[in-house]
């Protein structure tokens, strides 16, 4: 997840509770070692910056989201002209330490507040860099922001790292987990806790995925250009085909996420999916209400939609059907289940 995110002027006056929550909850630095401990994130970010020097050089760089300043530093100790970080958590008050204690004090501007409303100390940038990326790639996630700073500050033909994203969706068989966290309910200590299964069911669960429980292809559904995408299109609706790799039963669909900085001179990217190295991110996980008996080959088609919660955009209402319809008519399923993730 982001490192950080933009906000406010008035160190927070003007921000609702959940806003509040969201920022407060990068003030304490365990959520940045995990980030920074997260090696397929930072390094694949270091990888695009040290081995692209000549396009940092004496260029001026936007670190949208600060955070504790390592994205910042690695765009100094490139060659950039100057960097400016924004970010509205109070982890910045560390990061402003670090910075100087690590000699780029000169070369790094740290700003505390919101990206719309700070004043950047030069009119333009040449480069956008930013770790925005929430779980399901847009749960808690700042994109908004980077879309707003890339909108203002980022020069015609400037740069923005990383510039793509894509979500892809596969189905798993997860019975047995799926009986710990669902069918929990059914039976606490003698006693029917039934109730608590609707709400279970209905908050995708993030978690890791071992690859060898993914039964079907994955199949993308949103793909992300940084240089054009409008904030109207994160709400989106996208269909999806999953065809079945082996005979077994679909208890779950998964999401995960690929970034790609593909301005690069070599191209660099990373996964967040099952088959890759483990990263903060996971997988999200979408349990179904009922099972799919699959065989090898069958497809199920369904649709999956994904908008802004409207009482607090940074969460998620999503909502997932399918259509499944093999030709033995007693494993034929149809079904449409919504969740929120909060």
């Amino acid at each position: 997840m982001a490192e950080s995110t933009p906000q406010n002027k008035n160190e927070g006056e003007d921000l609702n509770f959940s806003e509040r929550h969201y920022f407060s909850s990068y003030d304490h630095f365990g959520i940045h070692e995990e980030m920074l401990k997260d090696d397929t994130r930072t390094l694949s970010y270091r990888n695009a910056i040290y081995q692209n020097r000549h396009m940092f050089k004496d260029k001026v760089v936007l670190d949208v989201g600060c955070g504790t300043g390592i994205l910042s530093m690695f765009a100094a100790r490139s060659g950039a002209k100057h960097v400016i970080g924004v970010d509205m958590s109070n982890i910045i008050h560390m990061a402003r330490k670090i910075v100087e204690l690590n000699g780029f004090s000169n070369q790094i501007t740290l700003l505390h507040g919101k990206m719309e409303e700070v004043e950047l100390p030069f009119p333009k940038v040449d480069i956008i860099i930013s770790e925005w990326m929430g779980y399901f790639l847009l749960y808690e996630s700042m994109l908004d922001t980077v879309l707003v700073a890339r909108d203002k500050y980022l020069v015609e033909g400037g740069l923005i790292f990383p510039d793509k994203a894509t979500i892809y969706a596969a189905a798993i068989e997860d019975g047995e987990y799926k009986e710990e966290k669902i069918g929990f309910w059914k039976n606490v200590y003698g006693f029917d806790y039934s109730p608590f299964q609707e709400i279970a069911l209905s908050e995708p669960l993030v978690d890791t995925v071992e690859l060898r429980a993914v039964v079907t292809d994955p199949h993308p559904i949103f793909e992300l250009d940084l240089y054009t995408v409008k904030i109207e299109d994160l709400a989106f609706s996208a269909d999806f085909s999953l065809k079945a790799r082996r005979d077994d039963i679909a208890h779950a669909i998964i999401a995960w996420f690929d970034i790609e900085f593909s301005k690069c001179h070599k191209p660099i990217r990373f996964s967040t999916g099952p088959h890759a190295k483990y990263t903060h991110w996971k997988q999200t996980i979408f349990y179904l209400h009922n099972e799919l008996l699959l065989k090898n080959g069958e497809v199920i088609e369904g649709k999956l939609t994904s908008i802004p919660n409207k009482e607090n955009p940074r969460d998620l209402d999503i909502t997932i059907s399918h259509s499944f319809h093999p030709h033995d008519k007693s494993r034929v399923s149809e079904d449409t289940y919504e969740y929120c993730m909060r």
